[in-house]
């Protein structure tokens, strides 16, 4: 830990002396394992009984309703402590989740039931990948950040795997309910393990009102390049790359390659164990990565994939495709994250993820858009679109601030 000399390199399992990342990692996982299988049992559900792929982008731009609260919830955490926001906020899933299990139960569950649920959901979802990541970075040393940040990351890629495969089959096997049982536990023992987690010590509460607390946080990421380089691209890749490989895959799977749930629970965890592989490799490589420079470069190969993806005719094909555009998205957004939390200090540190959970408002948008897309034009045709708009997008991205992001000597990559 801080006994590391400047120019060791941290072991990969390094970030696990630390008491209360012990704690985080299994609460962070069973989190992201509950995510995953409500978003693919509840997709499904919605495809099904409404079979209407705009109905599907609705419930899956409906998780997202919250992310303008995402300031706020930074705000929140600098205020009464992000240990205690965190279990705040899965104290409120396991009762949302709750909810949706007596409804099926009763047999009474209908998609008006799923649609109010997923709306509830997504005015705090949102900001729990943020206020993980800020958790973290106020519990870790620098010269481990990289490696925990890495490690953290494969709570959610190992989710997608387990969590897609587990609530596809559940589903298929034992139906919504028994399903749902599952989710309810999951929630409620994350819920007991953050309860573990120590408040950091530098944590400290504001006397400044809540919304100064956002304009500083809000002026703080305009006036310095390299964050605000990372958050337009951050909207960027929510807008036109995690739609196809995320909300659109029950599409992708029922009407494109003609799979059942199944399926669909092998589409989802072929991306996912590309992004487990590209998170472990973070880890192992410590601080030596440029991050500002890595995260434009695998931008580019994220969307050079995924435009391969979209032309794949093939189920085997997709799944391989898919398997490497999780790599390099993993590539792209842990250093991404990385940047941001080192650029911040302890005073914005919150307030910086918390501006960063706005650009996940891009992915609704995408998804509604990319839904009216096909309707007219066809997947193949909207994903295309997409593709080639992100990678041009991108470039622009990287010229505008160059200076900021690509010289090794740049803040952005010097670790």
């Amino acid at each position: 830990m801080s006994g590391l000399s400047a120019g060791a390199r941290p072991s990969l399992l390094a970030p696990f002396a630390n008491r209360s990342f012990r704690f985080m990692w299994p609460a962070d996982l069973l989190t992201s394992w509950a995510f995953e299988m409500e978003t693919l049992i509840l997709g499904w559900y919605v495809l099904v009984e409404t079979k209407s792929v705009l109905m599907l982008t609705l419930f899956g731009a409906m998780q997202f309703t919250g992310t303008l609260l995402a300031p706020l919830f930074g705000v929140a955490g600098d205020r009464i402590g992000l240990r205690n926001l965190l279990c705040l906020m899965r104290g409120f899933y396991a009762v949302q989740a709750s909810c949706l299990t007596l409804f099926a139960v009763l047999g009474v569950l209908s998609p008006i039931h799923v649609f109010a649920i997923a709306f509830c959901m997504g005015l705090v979802r949102p900001s729990d990948l943020a206020i993980r990541n800020t958790l973290v970075g106020s519990l870790m040393p620098a010269d481990q950040l990289m490696a925990a940040m890495g490690i953290s990351r494969t709570t959610q890629d190992s989710a997608r795997i387990a969590g897609a495969m587990t609530g596809a089959g559940l589903f298929a096997l034992l139906g919504m309910a028994a399903a749902y049982v599952i989710v309810v536990l999951f929630y409620l023992v994350s819920l007991m393990l953050s309860l573990r987690i120590a408040r950091p010590a530098r944590e400290m509460a504001s006397a400044v009102s809540p919304l100064r607390d956002v304009q500083e946080g809000l002026a703080y990421v305009w006036t310095t390049p390299r964050l605000l380089a990372a958050m337009v691209l951050a909207f960027l890749v929510n807008f036109c790359a995690f739609p196809l490989s995320g909300g659109l895959l029950p599409y992708v799977a029922r009407d494109i390659y003609g799979m059942d749930q199944s399926g669909l629970g092998f589409l989802a965890a072929a991306f996912a164990f590309g992004g487990l592989v590209g998170s472990i490799t973070l880890s192992t490589a410590g601080r030596t990565i440029p991050a500002g420079r890595i995260m434009i470069c695998f931008a580019f190969a994220w969307y050079a994939l995924l435009l391969f993806y979209a032309h794949a005719s093939y189920p085997a094909l997709g799944i391989g495709l898919l398997m490497l555009a999780g790599f390099t998205q993993s590539l792209c957004m842990v250093p991404m994250a990385v940047m941001l939390l080192r650029s911040s200090g302890d005073r914005f540190r919150g307030r910086v993820m918390g501006v960063r959970m706005l650009a996940v408002y891009g992915m609704p948008v995408g998804l509604l858009l990319a839904g009216v897309m096909i309707r007219e034009f066809g997947f193949v045709a909207t994903a295309t679109a997409y593709c080639v708009f992100g990678f041009v997008a991108s470039f622009a991205i990287a010229w505008h601030w160059w200076a900021h992001l690509w010289p090794l000597e740049a803040h952005a990559n010097r670790g």
